[in-house]
């Protein structure tokens, strides 16, 4: 069992691709729509790039890549502007709105890790590159299906997103929590694992689900063992590579990986 004194006190999850929606697919699947019709064409890679960020700031991302860029030039005959960026964002936001619902179920094993979490006096925040309007829609869905986090901050309350740590200071302030090593960042982005390391607290990366992974559920499971082992390999690296102190398979394993964190804060106050 856990010590009681001076180890994990909060984890903060990230939403799409961590603790619903598997693989993102809500924010994916809107992005390439919003896209399309402005006649831009996107892989799903460089759109999963930047995801995690705050949902402006990610369509400033993907229209700065080189590929969008000269597209956007080619149809417009000219750069592109904070016009289009808001035009953009104000259709992907009703558009998002439209579809979240769909896409918040839990995933697997994510009510389980709550469970046991909270049974060891771990408290449940979350953070999002959602806003709060986007939010409205998956809040009820996934707590419905039993998952409702002790706290939810989204970068309109802020004002910052990912990846500054403001969201995760904000979760630390509504729950009582301090101090920062206290509190251990999971997600399935870099700009999750980023959001934690610039706060100070540990960072946990995903691989099951994830964006970073990029595979559809689907894809998940036809994958042959060798080329999926591969590719979490690859995605384990890029994790540690951005700061990550830990990276698990999926959440069924975060219990276990916020004990071992606890008994690494045992260690270094002894």
């Amino acid at each position: 069992m856990m010590s009681t004194e001076n180890t994990i006190k909060l984890a903060v999850f990230d939403w799409a691709g961590t603790t619903v929606d598997y693989g993102s697919s809500a924010p994916m699947v809107v992005f390439e729509e919003v896209f399309a019709k402005a006649g831009i064409t996107l892989t799903r890679a460089e759109i999963n790039g930047p995801m995690g960020m705050e949902k402006k700031t990610h369509i400033r991302s993907l229209l700065s890549l080189e590929t969008a860029s000269e597209q956007w030039k080619n149809k417009y005959g000219r750069e592109w502007n904070d016009n289009d960026v808001e035009t953009l964002y104000n259709n992907f936001e009703n558009r998002l709105v439209e579809v979240a619902a769909e896409y918040s179920t839990p995933i697997d094993g994510v009510l389980d890790a709550v469970a046991e979490l909270r049974e060891m006096g771990v408290k449940i925040g979350s953070t999002t590159g959602y806003n709060a309007e986007m939010m409205k829609n998956v809040l009820p869905g996934a707590g419905r299906a039993g998952y409702t986090p002790d706290c939810v901050v989204t970068p309109d309350i802020t004002g910052k997103g990912r990846p500054s740590p403001f969201m995760l200071f904000e979760c630390m302030r509504q729950l009582g929590v301090y101090p920062v090593k206290s509190v251990v960042k999971v997600g399935d982005t870099i700009a999750d694992i980023l959001e934690g390391k610039n706060a100070g607290a540990w960072s946990i990366g995903i691989l099951t689900g994830s964006n970073l992974l990029g595979l559809t559920e689907d894809e998940y499971n036809s994958m042959d063992a060798d080329s999926l082992a591969k590719l979490k390999a690859e995605t384990t690296q890029k994790y540690i590579e951005a700061g990550a102190d830990m990276v698990i398979d999926n959440m069924r394993e975060l219990p276990a990986a916020i004990e071992k964190l606890s008994e690494v804060m045992a260690k270094e106050r002894s």
